[in-house]
Parts: structure tokens; C-alpha cells; sequence
């Protein structure tokens, strides 16, 4: 692969929203290796999976010879950014940011290598360029180049208003700060391109085009569209929270659940994003049907899952399941019924003696205590049917300790 083969690789695989000026963009990787930066602001400590997406196109930036920048935001978490909230974040303190700072880079370890060559990435803080600004110099030098009506006109200001929810002065800054990053990173790094989701747009125009107007250079940005899953949801949410990246707040055994339990309409699309496998493949796997999608689905969650916590963990994740929902020495540990399906899950809880009548089931579900296949069950009026079956079986647990194979009468 080489560098200009990175546009036509994350739009065939759906990365791709909008682009700025995209043959001249085209034109620019065609003179060689790119860098290209993503900022990551410190707000939790670790990431989530809706991070991923943006995480894979800085893989896919060194994969095909590029230069991704990590940009961690120290000095742009003091301040918030206001794109996609209805309200103001809370204020952190510095020593909560740089805790921050230190779990979400370990997110990163398996996705890039870190070095001084093209394919390697590096990794940045903005605090090391805000943090020295002086307030009136700055004004002058970088806020005379910014329109407030046009600042007003952007989705993450004018959502905001529009709401009647309030934008403090300090957020409304922050447009003028994620600028002012990009050009700092083309004069330090030789940074010409920004990549994020597509609720950075507004963010990501300003920023190449505050390149432009003060060292007269080209500057591109590329957003990724919002992953939803099939049903609608938001990627990364759970009933149970944020599926998070890092292994100590969910274990790779978790993990790997979360992408075996995708939907059937998301496994190819997920394969696209979120492993490196090739395309031919892909699409073979998202076309199977029946239960043989089952297999394309343990094979999205070993690849997902190794990516970030790397093959050992994904293959012994992908062993534990198997132990626990095939004949194995897990699933000999565990009890089983038979029962006619589909069923309602409040009739399989007391089936299986989870659960001593349908009341105490469904007040098990509003209290978070049901898992079917090691996902949360959120509606107590749910019908467990012969699509839930994991290699013929469904994984009904009450607690973290109480578990029972359902099999088709």
C-alpha cells in the first residue's frame, strides 16, 4: 500500500462523512506521506468504543505509509468542548487530567507504533503550546481571523442555542483553540490534515481554514460518519454504560462478548470498521445468513478484540465462550433446560430456577440483574427466540454467578 492508497481504503470500508476539497486532497497524497492528527480530549480515563472509529483511521493512516498524530488535549480539556452537548462539562482539575491523560494512551498500544519514521505515530499535548499563551496577543494574532457570525452559524454552537440551553464564553472559545492546534501542528509536525467525527465538522473547517489565512498553506479535514448499530443505538452504549477500551474498566472477555453479541445487520459493517481484515473477506462474512452468521460474528469479536488487547487475550476470550456455550468442560458446569421457543425471559427466569415467579423476574431486569448471553437485558417483556441460540444454546445468568443454558425444546 502506499500513502495515496489511504482515501480510496477508508471510503470503500465506510469511514468517510465529508471531505474538504477531496481531488485536491487526493493531489496532496499523491506527493507522498501525509500527517495527519486526531485530538483526544482527557475527559474520562480511558477511552470507549465510540472512539474507535477515529483510533482505526490513524491505523490506517500508518498502514499505508502515512504519519498519524495522536494529540492528547491537556490544555484543551480545561476548557470543554461544546459539539454534540446540551451541557457544559464539568470542570476538571489538573491533576484529574493528567490521570486522565495517563489511562487513555494506553488505549493505543496495540493500534500504532510509536517512532520517528513514516508508518509510526507520535503522540502530542496541546497544553504545550495553550498553556504559554498570552490572552491579548492571542486575540490579536488568532481571533481576528474568526467571524462570530460564522462561529454562530456552526452545529456546535448553533445546536446549543437553538436548544436554549446555555454556551458559556469559555466553550465558545474552545472553536478558536482546536484552530489554533492545527496550525501550531503544521508549523511544528508538518500536520495538513485533521480527521474526526462528523459533529467536529465546523470544528475541522475553521481550523484549515485558520491555516490558510495566517501561514497561506493548504490544510484538509475529513470526518467520519456517527455508528449507530442496526437498531438505531448509539456505537459504545450498553445498558449496562460506555464499553470502555481500557482492560480494567471492561475485561477482554467482556469485550469479545460485546462484538459476538453485535446485530446480524452489523457484522459486516463492523468488519469493515473495526478490523483489518481484507474487504473480499468482509463482504463474504457479512453476506452469510441463518446461523451460520454466528461464525462470522465470533470472528468479528476475535479480530476486534485482539486489535485492542492483543491475539492471546482475543483467542483466550474466544475460548472461554466456547467452553461456556459449546460441550466443554464450562459447559458440562453449567445447568441446562429445555424449553419451547420463542418464551418470554420472565417465563425461561423461573424455568430455570433463576428467578422464583414473573414478578421477581421482571424486578431482576429493572434492577439490571438479567444477562442473555452475557448482554444486559433492559425489557422485562422480551421474547427469547431460536436467533438468540449461541451453537445451540442461550446463556441465561442472574447476577454474576448464577448461570443457565437454554436449549430448543
Amino acid at each position: 500500500m502506499s500513502a495515496s492508497d489511504f482515501l480510496s481504503i477508508i471510503r470503500e470500508r465506510g469511514f468517510v462523512h465529508q471531505v474538504t476539497d477531496e481531488p485536491s486532497l487526493a493531489a496532496h497524497f499523491a506527493k507522498g506521506p501525509v500527517a495527519g492528527y486526531i485530538g483526544f480530549d482527557a475527559t474520562a480515563d480511558s477511552l470507549h468504543v465510540g472512539h474507535l472509529v477515529q483510533i482505526m483511521l490513524l491505523r490506517w493512516l500508518a498502514k499505508t505509509g502515512n504519519r498519524p498524530v495522536v494529540l492528547m488535549g491537556g490544555g484543551t480539556t480545561k476548557i470543554g468542548d461544546p459539539s454534540g452537548r446540551d451541557e457544559t462539562r464539568q470542570i476538571l482539575t489538573e491533576e484529574k487530567i493528567e490521570q486522565n491523560k495517563a489511562g487513555i494512551r494506553t488505549a493505543f498500544t496495540n493500534f500504532l507504533t510509536f517512532g520517528d519514521t513514516p508508518g509510526t505515530a507520535i503522540m502530542l499535548d496541546n497544553a504545550e503550546w495553550l498553556d504559554p499563551l498570552r490572552y491579548i496577543p492571542f486575540l490579536r494574532e488568532v481571533g481576528r481571523h474568526f467571524s462570530v457570525n460564522r462561529m454562530l452559524s456552526m452545529d456546535s454552537v448553533k445546536l446549543r442555542l437553538d436548544r436554549d440551553q446555555p454556551l458559556t464564553f469559555i466553550e465558545f472559545n474552545y472553536m478558536l483553540l482546536q484552530s489554533y492546534d492545527f496550525v501550531e501542528l503544521r508549523r511544528r509536525h508538518g500536520v495538513t490534515l485533521q480527521l474526526g467525527g462528523s459533529d467536529q465538522w465546523g470544528n475541522i473547517v475553521m481550523g484549515a481554514d485558520l491555516v490558510r489565512r495566517m501561514d497561506q498553506q493548504d490544510a484538509f479535514g475529513i470526518t467520519a460518519p456517527l455508528i449507530t448499530t442496526a437498531s438505531g443505538a448509539k456505537m459504545g452504549k450498553t445498558a449496562a454504560g460506555a464499553v470502555w477500551l481500557n482492560a480494567d474498566r471492561v475485561s477482554p472477555y467482556d469485550y469479545w462478548q460485546f462484538w459476538r453479541n453485535a446485530e446480524d445487520a452489523d457484522v459486516g459493517k463492523f468488519l469493515a470498521l473495526f478490523t483489518d481484515m481484507p474487504m473480499d473477506e468482509v463482504r463474504r462474512l457479512g453476506a452469510l445468513q441463518g446461523s451460520e452468521i454466528n461464525e462470522a460474528k465470533k470472528i468479528l469479536a476475535t479480530e476486534a478484540c485482539a486489535l485492542l488487547h492483543g491475539r492471546a487475550a482475543a483467542e483466550a476470550a474466544a475460548e472461554t465462550a466456547r467452553l461456556a456455550f459449546e460441550q466443554g468442560t464450562a459447559a458440562e458446569s453449567l445447568p441446562s433446560i429445555t424449553h419451547a421457543l420463542p418464551a418470554a425471559i420472565a417465563d425461561l427466569m423461573v424455568a430455570a430456577g433463576l428467578a422464583a415467579s414473573k414478578g421477581e423476574a421482571r424486578r431482576l431486569v429493572a434492577q439490571n440483574g438479567v444477562r442473555l448471553n452475557d448482554a444486559p437485558v433492559t425489557d422485562a417483556a422480551l421474547n427469547v427466540t431460536a436467533s438468540d441460540l449461541r451453537d445451540g444454546a442461550a446463556k441465561l445468568s442472574a447476577g454474576k454467578k448464577k448461570h443457565v443454558l437454554v436449549r430448543p425444546d
